[in-house]
Formats: structure tokens, sequence, C-alpha cells
């Protein structure tokens, strides 16, 4: 597909795989629906002629606060047909979330849940000329009376350009408030082509979909590759621990993609007597620990192959592509990247095994980002440029080893140095997630007289009724981490602060 558009790329997706299904929607109540490439352009040709008759033209935005839906997908690539923007946001945004991003990309229209409207009103106030509410399911693009029907449908781009603008998605916000990545046509031309070979995906291969939509994972990973080979998508209401092997089987899903703190939530609630899938190939973010690990993999059918990626990098960066992928690496480059890893304090290639960042030579607007939404000051920080080309500084630290091989440390402010040794919160985070009697857990590091900082355990117990006692915890941690990583304290807590895809907000833990 080269440097084209996306809205090219669907179109060429509809010509060659007409008749083939495109999208498979399970409800939470377990109603099923599909659509066919041919049936869902006839539904983005509606979706876009009712845009466009709410205001939007090219390079305005549409501001999208949905769950899992077909209406999602339908706004997206309307949106793109018309050489439009979408900016798509967690759908449970409080109305102060919510005006503070109208308020940054002024959208022409908003949409919303039908359920949420008045939070999502209140929020919007008058910053968006309309706003179109949606019931969430079939009914959005199938019926007559739904907000998205319009009699006048646009069947042919408006000429989108690759540089033009085709979304903004904010960060999760894990350690800070969230920034405007700003992507365009041509990032999800790039990601499509780029991941539907890195998972050697087919037609007849189907995506499953569970993770929200409003984020880079869901599109990036599995619909944008799917358009690009003609293969299919379910996709899931919402994300269901127990449900998710089950839900899975039935829609006959052959890959998927997660982050590790839904993988440990499925192996917690997953009935001992179900059996396991035989699925082709699982991509899975962020550490597992080797025995969670094992036990997913068995449970999916596949050894699951850990990425490292980012919304800014567009496709992912790296992945376990061994013969025999494992738990703890990030494997090599995909395809053409290139990349260094720098050491903090002087700048220069970190030693073989040391800790160093990230940071990935691109072209912004094509493999890389364009910048961050009205904010020059925070892109120039992660953009520089020297003789090889843009290089973009990650925030993330990795550590080489002499075979190339990449390990994920954490991010930058995730490293903390206890009586001078390097700890790895996001490492002893998987680790303790696999203590007796733990669910899930969180690492924060707090300052001592002595060591100068210590980690400090937050867990979730397996059992509310029968918590994980400290002394057995730190009895575990004196046989399981090295001396430096386990925690001095350890406190049972309810849940974990996380974002809309699992992710530990670290920055709220204990607060």
């Amino acid at each position: 597909m080269g440097s084209g558009t996306f809205q090219r790329a669907w179109d060429s997706a509809v010509r060659r795989h007409t008749d083939a299904t495109f999208l498979v929607f399970r409800t939470e109540s377990g109603e099923v629906a599909e659509w066919t490439y041919e049936e869902f352009d006839a539904v983005v040709a509606r979706t876009a002629g009712a845009l466009r008759a709410a205001g939007v033209a090219r390079g305005t935005a549409v501001h999208v606060a949905l769950r899992n839906c077909p209406a999602f997908v339908s706004l997206w690539l309307a949106v793109s047909r018309l050489g439009a923007w979408l900016v798509p946001v967690d759908p449970a945004s409080s109305p102060r979330d919510v005006a503070r991003q109208v308020g940054r990309v002024r959208p022409a229209v908003g949409v919303c849940a039908s359920a949420r409207e008045a939070v999502y009103r209140e929020g919007a106030s008058k910053g968006i000329p309309v706003v179109l509410a949606l019931t969430e399911d079939a009914r959005d693009v199938n019926g007559t009376t739904s907000p998205l029907f319009c009699t006048d449908p646009v069947v042919t781009s408006e000429r989108a350009q690759p540089e033009d603008r085709l979304a903004v998605m904010f960060t999760s916000g894990t350690t800070s408030e969230p920034k405007g990545v700003v992507l365009t046509q041509a990032n999800y031309v790039h990601v499509a082509t780029v991941m539907a070979g890195a998972a050697r995906l087919r037609p007849h291969h189907r995506w499953y979909v569970t993770l929200p939509l409003f984020h880079a994972n869901a599109q990036y990973y599995s619909f944008a590759p799917a358009i690009a080979v003609g293969a299919s998508v379910a996709l899931s209401a919402s994300f269901s621990a127990s449900g998710w092997v089950p839900h899975a089987r039935e829609l006959g899903v052959t890959h998927a993609s997660l982050f590790a703190a839904p993988v440990r939530m499925i192996l917690a609630r997953t009935a001992s007597e179900e059996q396991p899938l035989r699925l082709e190939h699982v991509w899975f973010a962020q550490s597992l620990g080797a025995e969670h690990y094992e036990q997913f993999a068995r449970l999916v059918g596949t050894r699951p192959r850990q990425l490292y990626g980012m919304t800014e990098t567009v496709a992912i960066v790296s992945a376990d592509m061994g013969e025999r992928p494992v738990h703890d690496v990030i494997g090599t480059p995909v395809a053409d990247r290139r990349i260094r890893v720098t050491d903090l304090a002087s700048g220069d290639a970190a030693a073989p095994g040391a800790p160093g960042e990230l940071q990935v030579l691109g072209r912004p607007g094509r493999d890389l980002f364009v910048g961050y939404l009205d904010d020059e000051q925070t892109t120039a920080r992660a953009f520089s440029t020297d003789p090889e080309g843009t290089w973009f500084a990650t925030g993330d630290l990795v550590s080489r080893g002499v075979d190339g091989v990449l390990r994920f440390t954490g991010r930058v402010d995730d490293v903390i140095k206890v009586s001078g040794e390097n700890v790895s919160l996001t490492e002893v985070e998987a680790a303790v997630a696999q203590a007796p009697g733990v669910l899930e857990a969180a690492v924060v590091g707090v300052s001592d007289p002595v060591r100068d900082t210590v980690p400090v355990a937050y867990v979730v117990a397996r059992d509310p009724a029968e918590p994980p006692h400290a002394e057995h915890l730190d009895a575990w941690a004196a046989r399981n981490l090295a001396p430096a990583a386990r925690p001095r304290a350890w406190h049972v807590i309810d849940e974990l602060p996380r974002t809309s895809v699992g992710k530990v907000r670290r920055f709220r833990v204990g607060s």
C-alpha cells in the first residue's frame, strides 16, 4: 500500500474482498451481527453522509466517546473518507475530561452513547455544535432511525492526502497527563502494512478485539492490518476475563492482542475445566512472569509473542519473532526499523546488557507520529535530528544483549536506585504478581535514608476473604527476588488504579 491514504486502503479491500466477512460484533448479552466488506462499505457511506450533513468537512474533527461497537468503526472509516480527523476518547471520560478534550480539538461533531449523553453534554457544554447520541449496538449502523443513517451517502473519497491528519489519540496518562498524539493517513497505511506482515496475516484469519477501540492497540495491531489483507475482526462490546476464552471459541478467532494485565485477569477468572483454544498468533505487551506466560500459552494453544510499540511509534518497534518465543524479551527490530539504545548519563551507546533509553529512527507522519497536539516544546524534546535522520526518544528503558535481542526494563522513571543498584519496578511487579495469594501488583519507589530508594508493593488479593500476609510475601520475595528488588513493605488494597486498557497508573498508587 506504500505511502497512500487509509481511505484508499479501505476502498481497495472492499474491491478485492467484497463478499468476505469484515466485522463480527458480539454484544454483552451474546447477540452476534456480521457484515461483509461490501455491506460495511455501505454503512461507511451512510455514516459519512450523516457526518457531512452535520457539518463535518475536510480538516475538521469528530470527537468520539463510544465503547466498542460497529458505529465506532464506521465513524473512523467515514471520517477518513471525508478527509476529516477522529478524536477517540475513553467513553467513561468525566465532564472535566470532555471539556478539556473539546477545548483542545474544537470538533465539528461529538458522538457519545445515549446512556451517557447527559454527562457528555455537561462536559461539551457549547463547545460542540452537534452531538449525536448512539445505542452502541447494531442498530446504530443498520437502523433507519439512527443518527448515522443518511439518504445521501458519500460513496467516494474527498481526496485526502497521505500527510493529512486522520486522528489525534490521547495517551493513557500512566505517569503524567495525557498528550495528544497526531497521526496521518500515511501513518495508518504504514501500520496496516507492517503489522499484517509481522503477524503473517492472511484473508482467512480473524482478529479478536476485546481491548477498547479508542486505544492504539486495537486500531494499529488488529483492525488496520485486517483491512490491509482482507481478514476479518471479531469485536466484543467489552472485555470479560471469564468470558474471553469461550467467546474466542464461539467467534472462531485465530489472532489476538492483549496487555499483561488482562492476561493475568483471564488466567485468574477462567474456569479450570475450560478447554484450551487453538489460536495461531497472540501478541502481548508489558511484562509477564514465566509462570503466567506458560499458563497462558497452554490456554490459547500457541506461544504468545511479546512486542514493543507506542502510540507514537505507530507500528511496533520490535517483537519476539524467535522459533520458540519466551516471556521476557521484546525481540529484535521489525521490518526496516532502526534503533539505538543510549546511556542516560552520557548519551553514548549503552553497553551490552545495560539499560538505556530506546530511540527510534523514522519519518514523522509516516512511520512515526507527527508530533504532540499544540505542544511544540514537548514535541521538540521528543525528536532530535542528525545526519541519519529524525530520532524519537521513547522514554522507555531497554537492554540489548550481544545477540541484539532487546529486553524491556520500564519507563525512564520506573527504574530506581537501591543502594546503588538499578531495580526495574516493572520487572518486580511481574514477579510479585505470581506470588501465592496475589492477583495483581503495583510496585513504587519510596525514599529511604539508608538505601536512597526502596521498592514498596501494593497487591490485590486473589481471594479477598483470605488476603496474603506480609510475612509470607517476605518469605516468597527472599526466595524469588534479588535483595535490592525485594519490597520493603506490603500493602493489600482492593484494586489498582488503571487506565482503560488495564495499565497501572503507578503515580496514583498509594495516594
